[in-house]
């Protein structure tokens, strides 16, 4: 465990604590910094049950997040979580504006391959027992707390049963069909599942069996074996792993997704923002503006009254 950067443990907290620890997780860069400081003030007033909140940002990135650490927030470096032979660069076939991330074990990697590795690294040296990831342009408008993610004991997998089967997903099977490779299991075995939606929860130690597996399975660190194949999810990783591995064992499904996303399309007048809010179903607490529509933070900002 890296003590860098993670908060050292409370020996006898941990023994008199009666239910698990939870920590957020958030994989950023700093075109997204802006949203980042939004869904920590947000994180910050309406959701309990957290230990400690994790920024994931490249290293050049980390002087600008440093901004947002608190006593519960710190920002962890990537090279204190991923190998030093991934090398990130400025990709000249994008005129510089984006980056790509280079090595002799892997394919060429974008933020968006990264910050999933990110994401799964992060198991490995931080001390709470469930991991909660949320992306940097969500905000929370409702009170939430994390103990909705623990159940008698077992950890709620976010899974939307049998959607894979259906036409529109052929991108999700082929990442489904790449953790099964990473994971070893047999390619008969073919999973309709949908692992994939914003603010879900890991168990901790669940993750770091499943690097080990990988790694056993494939005689190499668990970053080349995944990195391999440029086509990955981690979401899918974690509930195949989950299902067809442990047979679900330490989880319960719930297909309730507690954020609200705009995925796609253009930016929401003031007028369809609203209703967009509107319409969070009962169980939703929070919203996420994919940042490359390009909605102004300032105008959410105004809307969900924080200005």
């Amino acid at each position: 465990m890296n003590s860098r950067f993670v908060p050292r443990p409370d020996p006898e907290a941990d023994v008199l604590r009666q239910t698990p620890t939870a920590a957020v997780v958030t994989a950023s860069y700093a075109p997204d910094f802006e949203r980042c400081r939004l869904l920590c003030e947000t994180l910050d007033r309406y959701v309990s049950g957290v230990a400690h909140h994790y920024l994931l940002v490249e290293h050049r990135d980390v002087a600008l997040f440093r901004q947002l650490e608190n006593s519960r927030r710190t920002v962890v470096d990537e090279r204190d979580l991923l190998p030093r032979w991934l090398h990130a660069f400025d990709d000249p076939l994008s005129l510089f504006r984006r980056r790509i991330w280079l090595s002799l074990k892997t394919m060429p990697l974008r933020g968006w391959h990264v910050q999933q590795l990110r994401r799964i690294a992060i198991s490995a040296h931080a001390g709470e027992d469930v991991l909660v990831f949320c992306d940097s342009d969500v905000a929370f408008l409702k009170p939430f707390d994390c103990s909705a993610f623990w159940r008698d004991g077992k950890v709620r997998l976010f899974r939307r049963n049998g959607v894979l089967s259906g036409d529109g997903h052929e991108e999700h099977r082929v990442w489904s069909r790449n953790a099964g490779s990473a994971l070893g299991i047999d390619p008969s075995v073919v999973s309709t599942h949908d692992y994939i939606s914003t603010l879900i929860a890991w168990r901790r130690e669940t993750v770091t069996a499943m690097c080990a597996r990988i790694e056993k399975i494939h005689a190499r660190g668990w970053v080349e074996a995944v990195g391999a194949a440029r086509k990955f999810s981690e979401c899918m990783l974690y509930g195949r792993y989950v299902d067809d591995v442990l047979e679900g064992a330490g989880h319960f499904h719930g297909s309730e997704e507690y954020c609200r996303v705009h995925w796609a399309g253009e930016a929401l007048s003031d007028d369809e923002f609203l209703r967009f809010v509107a319409a969070m179903a009962p169980e939703q607490v929070a919203i996420g503006m994919q940042s490359f529509i390009g909605t102004d933070i300032s105008r959410i900002r105004r809307l969900i009254g924080l200005v």
